[in-house]
């Protein structure tokens, strides 16, 4: 990936509104979409999900497409917001309500959003870093980078 910019995240290259429906989380989705979880240009071969959290004040379902790491029968995300010191807005909707909808390759499936036990959030930062180098960069003195499960309800 390119610009250090991973889906979901805000960047001064691809500033995203906070309900992360903006133009370039549009084209992203309408792409895996279109390619059952195909996506190209600088995510190519990039383990993409789109998330689809239930908006804390709004109630409406709000979509943002996310790299994943699986581990064992669940897929873990990672709310880095490109390093942001601000949690994303996706992650305050799905702690608000961890009821999602996990969209990976052509499969569309409930699951229920949980953080990581903090026991486990080392071994699966050290994994997506060694998968993704570039990951490294969105670790932040100012907040510790949430890490959510995603297990199929």
């Amino acid at each position: 990936m390119t610009d250090e910019k991973a889906p979901g995240a805000t960047t001064r290259h691809h500033p995203e509104p906070a309900d992360g429906t903006g133009e370039f989380n549009r084209r992203v989705i309408a792409e895996f979409r279109a390619g059952k979880g195909a996506v190209g240009g600088e995510f190519t071969g990039t383990p993409l999900l789109l998330l689809t959290v239930v908006g804390a004040r709004s109630g409406e379902p709000r979509t943002t497409p996310l790299v994943h790491l699986p581990d064992g029968d669940r897929l873990v995300v990672f709310a880095s917001n490109g390093g942001s010191p601000a949690h994303p807005a996706w992650y305050r909707n799905l702690v608000a309500h961890p009821e999602v909808t996990v969209e990976v390759g052509a499969e569309r499936y409930p699951a229920l959003a949980a953080p990581v036990d903090p026991s486990e959030h080392e071994r699966l930062w050290a994994r997506q870093i060694a998968a993704q180098p570039q990951f490294a960069g969105f670790r932040t003195d100012a907040r510790t980078v949430p890490l959510v499960a995603l297990t199929r309800a």
